[in-house]
C-alpha cells in the first residue's frame, strides 16, 4: 500500500514538472494513451493551421490596405475638401486667436460651442432677411439644398460631418448659407444699424469668414444666390468685399532725385519686355506640366471652392505660380545662401525699395532691376492690421491642406518678405517707399508680426529663385555698390545735386575760359 502511494505520488510529480518546464501536455502525454495523443497533436496541429490562416488573413488585408492607399492617392479630387488646420499647426500658441472664429461660426466644425450663441443669434436674423429679400418662401429654399445634400457633403471632410445626418446637416448649411450671404451683403452696403447689429460684430465677423475652419462651400452659395431676386447685387457683393480685404492706397511719389521715377521707370520697361521675351523662350522649350496643379487651375478658373480660396486667387492674380526648369548651378546655390540679411543692409549696396507698377496688385509681383550703377527691388503694396495676421496665417494653413496641390504661393511671398525685415528700421524704410502701410500700431511691432507669420514655413523656392539671384550678384558686386552708395549719400537731396551741378558749371567755364585765354596770351606775345 505504501508503495502504491509513493507511485502515486511520483506520478503527480512528474506531471506538475512537466507543466512547469514544457507546457501542460507532457504530463497528460505520459498518462494517455496512444490514441488520445494522437487527438491532442491532431488538435494542435489545427490550431496552429488556424493561427497560420490568420495571420496570412491579416497580411492580405494590411496588402490591400497599400493597394487601396495607392488608388485613393491617384483618383482623389482635384479639389480640396473643407477641413481642419493640419495638425502641426495646431500647436500654436495663439491658435485658438488666429484659426478660431471670434463671433460667428460657420459649417460644421465649430458648430454648436457654447461661446458662439451670440454669432447663432446672429445669423439666424441675417437668415430671415435673406428669404425676405429673395421673394422666395424658407421652405422652398431649403428644399433646394437638401436635394443636393450628397454634393455638398462632398466637399467636406468626412471627419467634420460624420456628426450630421442628412436633415440636420442640410439646415445647418441652410442658416449659415443665407447668413454669409446676407452678412457680406450688409457690410458692403453698412446695414447692420437696420439689424441691430454692433460695428465690433460685423468687424469680427469679417475676419471670421475668411479663417480655414470657417468654410462652406462656394457651390452652395452660388445656389442660394441664383435662388434669390437679388442675384447681381449678391455677386457684387461678394466681390466688393474681397476687393476690400486686398485694396491699397494709390501710389505716391517716394523717390529722391535720383531714385526718380525716370531712372526706376525706365529700369522696369526694360525689365518686363526681357520677361516677355523669356516667357515666350520657356513656352516653346518646356513641355511641363503637372496633372494635379493643371486640374486645379481649372477649378480656379471657373468657380472657387470657398471664401477663402477665392481671396487666395485674387491675391495670386497674374502670379501664375512657374516653377523654374533646368536652373543654373549659380542660381541653385542661391536656394540655400545668400549673403544680405535685411532691407537695412540692401540699402546699404544701393539698392532701392520701389513699389511695384502692375495695376492689378498680385503677391507674385515681385523683381529686381538694374540700370547702369542703381538696383531696384519691385515689391507690391500691403495694408498691414489687425486681419493681417489670422489672414496670411489661415491662407498659409489652405496651402498646407493635404489635398491642395498647389504652387506656395501666399507662403513663399511671406517667406520672402520676412527674410527681408529683421527689426523696425526695415518696416520703416518699406513705409517711406509706399510698399507697407502700417495700420496695426509700431513698426516694431509690424516686424514681430512677420517674423512670427514667417516662423517653420517651407517656400517654393523656386517662385523668386531668379529675383534672389538678381540681388545677390548686385551685392557682390563691389564697384556698382560703391558708385550707388556715393550718389546715395551724397546727393540724397535735390539741393545737393543742385549745389553740385552749379559748382561742376563753375568749374567747366573756369576750364574753358582757360582755354581759351591761353591761345590769345601766346599770340599778343
Amino acid at each position: 500500500m505504501a508503495g502504491k502511494v509513493t507511485e502515486h505520488a511520483i506520478s503527480i510529480e512528474s506531471t506538475e514538472v512537466g507543466q512547469t518546464s514544457t507546457g501542460r501536455y507532457r504530463g497528460i502525454h505520459a498518462a494517455l494513451p496512444l490514441d488520445g495523443m494522437e487527438h491532442v497533436r491532431r488538435e494542435t496541429s489545427e490550431r496552429s493551421i488556424s493561427i497560420t490562416e490568420d495571420a496570412q488573413t491579416t497580411l492580405a488585408k494590411r496588402f490591400e490596405i497599400v493597394r487601396e492607399a495607392g488608388k485613393n492617392a491617384k483618383n482623389q479630387s482635384p479639389t480640396p475638401k473643407i477641413q481642419k488646420v493640419i495638425f502641426y499647426l495646431q500647436n500654436h500658441k495663439d491658435f485658438e486667436k488666429h484659426y478660431e472664429p471670434r463671433v460667428v461660426s460657420v459649417g460644421p466644425i465649430h458648430h454648436g460651442k457654447p461661446k458662439y450663441k451670440l454669432g447663432e443669434k446672429y445669423k439666424l436674423v441675417l437668415t430671415s432677411e435673406f428669404i425676405e429679400d429673395s421673394g422666395k418662401s424658407m421652405g422652398d429654399v431649403y428644399k433646394k439644398i437638401k436635394e443636393k445634400i450628397k454634393e455638398l457633403r462632398d466637399c467636406f471632410e468626412e471627419e467634420v460631418t460624420k456628426d450630421y445626418d442628412d436633415d440636420a446637416f442640410a439646415w445647418l448649411l441652410f442658416v449659415d448659407g443665407c447668413a454669409i450671404l446676407q452678412f457680406i451683403y450688409c457690410l458692403v452696403k453698412d446695414k447692420f444699424k437696420d439689424l441691430n447689429i454692433k460695428n465690433d460684430s460685423a468687424a469680427f465677423g469679417n475676419q471670421d469668414l475668411l479663417l480655414l475652419e470657417n468654410q462652406l462651400p462656394y457651390r452652395l452659395l452660388i445656389l442660394l444666390m441664383s435662388l434669390s431676386e437679388k442675384k447681381t447685387e449678391l455677386e457684387d457683393s461678394i466681390k466688393t468685399f474681397i476687393q476690400r480685404n486686398i485694396s491699397v492706397p494709390p501710389a505716391e511719389d517716394h523717390s529722391s532725385i535720383f531714385r526718380c521715377e525716370f531712372l526706376s521707370g525706365l529700369s522696369w520697361k526694360l525689365c518686363q519686355r526681357s520677361k516677355r521675351r523669356q516667357a515666350e523662350s520657356e513656352k516653346k522649350k518646356s513641355d511641363y506640366s503637372k496633372e494635379k496643379l493643371h486640374e486645379q487651375r481649372i477649378s480656379i478658373e471657373g468657380d472657387p471652392i470657398h471664401l477663402l480660396d477665392l481671396l487666395r486667387t485674387r491675391l495670386l492674380a497674374n502670379h501664375g505660380g512657374q516653377v523654374v526648369q533646368n536652373i543654373n548651378p549659380k542660381k541653385q546655390m542661391c536656394l540655400y545662401w545668400q549673403s544680405y540679411r535685411n532691407i537695412e543692409e540692401l540699402q546699404a549696396a544701393g539698392i532701392h525699395l520701389k513699389r511695384s507698377k502692375i495695376s492689378q496688385r498680385s503677391l507674385g509681383d515681385i523683381s529686381f532691376t538694374t540700370l547702369l550703377c542703381f538696383g531696384f527691388l519691385w515689391l507690391p503694396p500691403l495694408i498691414v492690421d489687425d486681419l493681417t495676421g489670422p489672414k496670411f496665417l489661415n491662407l498659409i494653413a489652405y496651402e498646407l491642406c493635404p489635398d491642395f496641390m498647389n504652387d506656395y504661393g501666399v507662403t513663399t511671398y511671406i517667406s520672402f518678405l520676412e527674410s527681408l525685415i529683421d527689426e523696425a528700421k526695415d518696416v520703416k524704410e518699406l513705409r517711406k517707399a509706399g510698399i507697407l502701410y502700417n495700420l496695426l500700431g509700431s513698426d516694431q511691432e509690424v516686424a514681430q508680426l512677420f517674423n512670427e507669420i514667417g516662423t517653420d514655413l517651407v517656400p517654393n523656392n523656386d517662385i523668386y529663385n531668379d529675383v534672389r539671384f538678381k540681388i545677390q550678384q548686385y551685392y557682390k558686386n563691389k564697384v556698382k555698390t560703391l558708385i550707388s552708395q556715393a550718389i546715395n549719400d551724397h546727393f540724397r537731396s535735390p539741393w545737393t545735386f543742385i549745389a553740385f551741378l552749379a559748382a561742376f558749371l563753375a568749374l567747366l567755364l573756369s576750364a574753358l575760359q582757360t582755354w581759351y585765354t591761353v591761345p590769345w596770351l601766346n599770340k599778343k606775345n
